[in-house]
């Protein structure tokens, strides 16, 4: 096999093809067959991440956006940022799970790839590109992990443009979530991404898509949740009627021995909800021992898996009985 001519450092992993030619890089070393074309005008060179083989379908997805960003970010306009969903991504939030037309978790070619264009500068023009345009006063761009992307504030507002107001709410808490201190808890102090007050702030810079959701989510975020569905799970409490849960509470006996840190709780009526994602058999291990001790000490818990959760009616009813509502 022929061995390739190797590239100049400088170029990095994904460069632009205009960047290889001032380096010296002639046309036939571009169309190698160790180079991938995910845009015109870019290349990348050595093994794509195997997303693929990530069990999560929210966390595929998530890194799939990433990746298709990756890759367009070396032609991308110095006018242009990265917005909406590819943004999310970026920072990390949570989002809804897509699927495709067979009712799957979607792939790279049903995710769009989300760039906007500030003020004048012309929108960008590519097959695969989600293109938005937004007034200089109204979005604030940043950088962050090698991305020129909307502020987390920024980001948030642009959503209601397509999420529902649970996914708002869901995405809200996790921009706002405050590390507070208790036992055992990580990053403790560590700063939220952004407030509630900069979010008010950028919605109300002028007009925008989908504002009677994000008012209404605005309303329902909270700083305290720790994961997607802890928030779903709120969200679903809180619409029905049902008095609002604490949040990440520790849990004592009348000794003063620790319980547990309880996702959701009603601590006057000694009520906790844990919900049971996907874990190990150590994390399961100790969540069921955490329930135990609760128990003892004479507190109700309802433990909520991904099944009970779409069961709404029957996951309500529970919670109301254990209040007494």
């Amino acid at each position: 096999m022929r061995r390739h001519e190797d590239l100049p450092d400088e170029l990095g992993s994904t460069f632009s093809v205009a960047l290889a030619r001032r380096y010296g890089v002639s046309h036939g070393r571009l169309r190698g067959s160790d180079l991938r074309a995910p845009f015109p005008g870019v290349r990348v060179q050595g093994e794509t991440a195997e997303v693929e083989a990530i069990t999560d379908p929210y966390e595929r997805q998530r890194q799939i956006r990433v990746a298709r960003a990756a890759d367009y970010a070396p032609r991308m306009h110095t006018g242009h940022f990265f917005s909406h969903q590819t943004a999310a991504a970026i920072w990390e939030a949570p989002l809804p799970l897509v699927l495709d037309v067979h009712g799957d978790p979607a792939g790279a070619t049903e995710l769009g790839l989300h760039v906007c264009a500030r003020g004048h500068v012309p929108l960008p023009r590519m097959t695969g590109i989600e293109r938005h345009r937004s007034r200089l006063s109204m979005t604030a761009v940043c950088e962050h992990d090698g991305f020129r992307v909307a502020t987390p504030a920024a980001t948030w507002v642009s959503l209601g443009a397509e999420l529902r107001t649970v996914d708002l709410v869901v995405a809200g808490d996790y921009f706002c979530r405050e590390w507070k201190s208790g036992i055992g808890r990580r990053d403790v102090g560590k700063a939220p991404l952004t407030t509630i007050d900069e979010m008010r702030e950028v919605m109300d810079a002028g007009r925008r898509r989908g504002i009677a959701k994000l008012r209404a989510a605005l309303d329902l975020i909270r700083v305290d949740s720790w994961s997607a569905r802890e928030s779903h799970l709120r969200w679903l409490i809180v619409t029905s009627g049902l008095p609002e849960p604490e949040l990440n509470k520790d849990a004592f006996d009348d000794s003063g021995r620790f319980l547990g840190c309880v996702d959701l709780s009603f601590p006057a009526q000694k009520v906790a909800i844990e919900y049971h994602g996907l874990q190990h058999s150590a994390q399961w291990s100790r969540d069921v021992e955490r329930a135990a001790a609760l128990r003892a000490a004479g507190w109700t818990v309802i433990e909520v898996t991904a099944a009970l959760l779409k069961d709404e009616t029957t996951l309500l009813r529970r919670i109301g009985a254990a209040l007494g509502a």
